[in-house]
Order: C-alpha cells, then structure tokens, then sequence
C-alpha cells in the first residue's frame, strides 16, 4: 500500500478548484507527468481528492469498491434535482434503480423506436435547404431535447409547440443552476443565476405534476404507476429525466461524431459506418472514447481504502476522469488517435472500460435508449448527406466543462446524397 502521489496542500489556499474547472484535461495531464502516474492527489472543492486517470483504478472505484466510495449528499446535483437514482446511496439507490430499470429496457424501448425515427427525420431532412453552413451542436441539441420532451413527457414539438418551447426554456435555465455558483439571492430587478434556476425548477416541477396527475399514457403514465419511495420520486425522476443534461450530452456527442468524420477524406469511413452497423457501432465507440460528453464524476470515501495500490483515507474525494481514463496507454495504444477498428482488435469486448456514462452497479440507467438515439441519428446523416467543415480551418479546441464539445461551435456544410441530391 502506497501513498498518493501529490499534494493535498492546505485548506483554501491549496485549493485547486479554479486551475481544474479552467481546464481539467491540461491539469490532469499536468500531474501524470510531473508524478508519472495515473493515480494522484490535489485538494479540489477544499477537500483532499483522489485523481484517477487509469482504467484500473476506475474500475476498483466504480465496480469492485462501488460500496466504500459514495456519492456525496450535499452535492450541488442533489440541490437541484433532489433525492434521484443519481444522487442516493445504498439500499435506497439500488430500491429506486431497480423500479426504475423497466422504463429503459424490452418493449418500452421497442415502443419509442418509431417516434425517435420520426424526430430524427423531422429535426435533420432540412440541414441542406438553407444553402448555408449549420451549426451541427445546436441542431443536435434541439433534436435531443424534442426527443426527450416527447418520450418523458408526452409533450411533442409539432403537437404542443408553445408549451414544448416553455418547457425547453425552463430545462436551460434551470440546467444553468448547475453551472453557477450555488447562492440563492434575490433583490429588486435582480437574483443571482442559482436562484433564477430554483424558480425554474419550481415552474418545471409544477407542469410535471400535472402530467402525472392527469396523462396516464406511455412514460409518463408508466413512470406514475411505479412503487417509488414516496410521493415526491416521481417527478424528480421525470425533472432529471427532461433536464437539459440529456439533450446536451446528445449534441456533444453527435458534433463530435459529425466533426471525426467530416470531409473528403473520411468518405470511406462514412461509406462503411453507413453499410456496416457493426462498424457504425465501433465508431460510435471511439466517439465516446475520445470525446465523452462528460469530464467525469464524484465521490467521497466512506472508510480507509485503496484504488490501484494507493492508499485513500476515509473522507478523501474522488474524481475519475473520463477522458484521461479513456487514454490510459496500458489498455489503448496510440491513445490519441481516431481508430474504430481497435474496438474488433485489441479491445474487442471491452466496452466496460468506458465511463462516460459511469461504469458499474451506479452507471447511467439509460445507456440502452442513448445508444438508440445515437445509432438512429447518426444512421440518418449517413444515409442522406455528405458534411464537412465550413470554412474549413475552424479552431476545433475542446472546452470540457460542462458538457464537452468545441468552444468555439463549429459550423459544417450538409450536401445531400443519392435521392436526396435531385
């Protein structure tokens, strides 16, 4: 049992919260080379934390030692969406887990099949018409959001457009809350952003309820007739399920896939994702490697424990990250590099080394119905369209916090193939 690498350094003025949130890759790899390891320690939220940039050690942390490191109560995720299969630990998480599985599994999924193609084809047939270059994130973000609206509440775009545009507008500003400080002020013409998204919460909580008390029908109706916990789960289940989050990760997820295989010289591989599911999956694989939609997550140590040899005292934080967990060179050679095939070669069958959307007994509850929506959309762009930068020398920089994607948005030129092209 070894000691942690780093330095937790001292309370407040050792706190490296600024110098990650500004770039969290940069500080990640910062350390691994200065302490020539994957496993290290900073203090981050004041707290001495745990890094953990290595396959090994992420699944110790998420699977083998799920139970010593916990989700922290007092999470700003808790404050903002309540008491969620996100957000509880123990009995009640896995209670809460198991109810809630069948909405993401069998026939519930067969059943959203048809309305996902219809939003596909509604949000994407158009992207050529204009003759102008798209930005790829925003069209995506808006096809993500009508789906999610559409499947967890029963409120479709071309049905109900003012109040799916009302409710889309709540989800961003209440998704904001997230991102801003946690201070809940108010003062006259002014409130701070935190508190301008509780209220929103508020408005999007009161719409929820109603949809459980009066629409019975598919999600919504299911999700009501569900044995929660108690009366409240429901619909903060439905508010985590409708949030921005999804949307966001969709649309970062799909801008990177666009922007991987854009232009002329990655026809071929367009080719071959379009007539090869199978190798539509391997791309859609190492999208998620390279550029998962989120930088990582959390925990707290709930006793003395060790990840990958290194001690890790009770109380200690723990953050794993995706990105540098997704580039450990001892699991995926040329780390760095765009190569689908690695997923029918030398990683064949090791999706489980992926966290993008967590890993283990607390991992995402919908990767099944994500992947859909992926396969569905990608399939769609590959079917009727060619795409490539426009203009061609745009800076494809990452920001990282707090959904990855470009920071500057790119904008991508779509020319229709075969039929479409008449």
């Amino acid at each position: 049992m070894s000691k942690l690498p780093g330095n937790a350094g001292v309370s407040v003025l050792g706190d490296k919260s600024l110098e990650f949130y500004r770039d969290p890759v940069s500080f990640c790899r910062q350390r691994i080379d200065k302490h020539r390891s994957r496993v290290f320690v900073s203090r981050l939220l004041n707290r001495p934390t745990a890094f953990i940039c290595s396959v090994e050690a992420m699944r110790e942390l998420l699977c083998e030692k799920s139970n010593q490191f916990l989700k922290d109560p007092t999470d700003l995720m808790t404050n903002v969406y309540g008491d969620t299969v996100v957000t509880t630990n123990g009995e009640e998480a896995c209670l809460l887990r198991l109810s809630l599985t069948s909405l993401f599994t069998g026939t519930r999924l067969e059943s959203s099949s048809d309305y996902i193609t219809s939003v596909c084809e509604r949000c994407l047939k158009d992207l050529s018409v204009r003759g102008q270059p798209e930005c790829g994130y925003s069209v995506f973000k808006r096809l993500g959001t009508e789906l999610v609206l559409g499947l967890f509440l029963n409120v479709r775009a071309e049905e109900q457009p003012e109040l799916f545009e009302e409710i889309s507008q709540l989800c961003t500003t209440h998704w904001h809350g997230l991102i801003s400080a946690p201070i809940n002020l108010k003062a006259p013409l002014w409130s701070s952003g935190f508190s301008t998204a509780l209220d929103a919460r508020d408005k999007l909580m009161d719409i929820i309820k109603d949809k459980l008390q009066n629409d019975k029908q598919g999600f919504v109706g299911h999700l009501g007739s569900l044995p929660l916990p108690d009366s409240r789960a429901a619909a903060q289940h439905l508010l985590l399920f409708i949030s921005a989050l999804i949307p966001k990760a969709l649309a970062s997820l799909l801008t990177s896939f666009t922007l991987a295989l854009s232009g002329n010289e990655k026809e071929e591989t367009r080719r071959r994702a379009k007539e090869d599911p199978d190798f539509l999956h391997r791309v859609l694989l190492e999208v998620q490697r390279l550029w998962p939609p989120f930088i990582g997550g959390r925990r707290l140590a709930d006793q003395d424990s060790t990840l990958a040899g290194f001690l890790v005292p009770k109380d200690y934080g723990v953050v794993y990250i995706s990105h540098a967990v997704h580039r450990d060179p001892e699991v995926f050679e040329q780390p760095d590099s765009f190569q689908p095939e690695r997923w029918s070669g030398r990683n064949a069958g090791q999706e489980h080394f992926l966290c993008s959307f967590g890993n283990g007994p607390r991992n995402c509850i919908g990767p099944k119905l994500t992947n859909i929506f992926l396969k569905e959309a990608c399939t769609y762009l590959l079917e009727h369209y060619d795409w490539s930068l426009d203009p061609p020398d745009q800076d494809l920089q990452y920001k990282w916090l707090p959904v990855s994607r470009p920071a500057d948005r790119p904008t991508i030129s779509f020319t229709p193939t075969g039929r479409d092209a008449s």
